[in-house]
């Protein structure tokens, strides 16, 4: 039996792999969503997603999070992508903190890529996640969107916020042909934009900027709560599970050299010795879990190890 059998193994003894909540039905075996049978009939809040942290900044500087590009991301299997935006002499750029520190062009031509791969695979929902820097205006965002197109793909609820278990499953999304869906961290306004969907009224997430490569945590740290149960049960969750370095007091960057222990499966800092302490911690399964370094993972392994019934 081969170590990833064995964690697996593991980790249904222990009984930490929750039933998917849909009613179960026989998969039809030539129906594939997201390149499997079985997530055809399961919502969308019943998937785990392997994401690309930071997706946009591919290279070897320090401020790059990622070594493939957005289109090798998605070939590799990750269907979950996120990213930061400012505003640029006007225009909506995925930015890095700043645009002056790393700055990966205008939204737009990002769009067109995951356009471009929705196009060519008419069997996958793609995620995207961003971060509205500088709180730009909605309107700007809906024009980003329009512009390239991409908008006719994304999916608007139909409730603010829509409850985990009104979400659709992955084959009714691809069915009706709504196989985008799209996170602002702040500046959502549904009213205006519906498919623009608000993050920490669907999510919370755990630590991020972690230095220690064990990562002992999953406590939820946004949105801020005094009541983290109460706010976690209606929620998704994202584990954000990448390695940092500080450098000097206060100055962290991506730890590259880390980066395969860290996406690696088993091992003390692996993702599912963290996945453990969320699901003892939450009594569900997360949601998403987040990934410097994509080329560092087994991305389909671990999806399929993290989505099993």
């Amino acid at each position: 039996m081969g170590h990833l059998d064995q964690i697996e193994r593991l980790y249904i003894n222990l009984g930490s792999w929750p039933v998917p909540t849909s009613p179960p039905s026989a998969a039809d075996p030539s129906r594939l969503c997201n390149g499997q049978s079985s997530y055809c009939s399961r919502k969308y809040t019943e998937i785990a997603f392997i994401g690309a942290h930071d997706s946009p900044f591919v290279g070897i500087l320090p401020t790059q999070n990622q070594g493939l590009e957005v289109t090798e991301q998605l070939d590799k299997g990750v269907r979950y992508l996120q990213g930061q935006t400012q505003t640029d002499g006007g225009t909506l750029n995925l930015c890095h903190t700043a645009c002056a520190l790393e700055d990966a062009g205008p939204i737009e031509d990002y769009l067109h890529t995951v356009k471009a791969f929705l196009e060519g695979n008419p069997g996958e929902v793609v995620t995207l996640l961003f971060v509205n820097g500088d709180r730009t205006p909605i309107e700007e965002w809906k024009a980003a969107f329009e512009e390239t197109g991409i908008h006719e793909y994304a999916y608007a609820p139909e409730k603010k916020p829509l409850p985990m278990g009104e979400w659709p499953t992955l084959g009714e999304m691809i069915d009706m042909g709504k196989r985008l869906v799209v996170f602002l961290d702040t500046g959502a306004d549904q009213s205006k934009v519906p498919y623009l969907i608000d993050e920490f009224s669907h999510y919370f997430e755990t630590p991020f900027g972690v230095t220690d490569p064990s990562f002992p945590d999953c406590s939820l740290d946004r949105p801020k709560s005094d009541r983290p149960s109460e706010t976690a049960s209606s929620r998704m969750y994202i584990v954000n599970h990448f390695l940092n370095v500080e450098l000097l007091p206060g100055l962290k960057v991506p730890d590259r050299m880390k980066a395969p222990q860290t996406n690696a499966a088993e091992g003390n800092g692996g993702v599912l010795k963290q996945v453990g302490i969320c699901q003892t911690n939450w009594e569900r399964r997360p949601n998403v879990v987040l990934l410097d370094y994509v080329e560092f993972a087994d991305v389909k392994e671990l999806e399929r190890i993290l989505n099993r019934p």
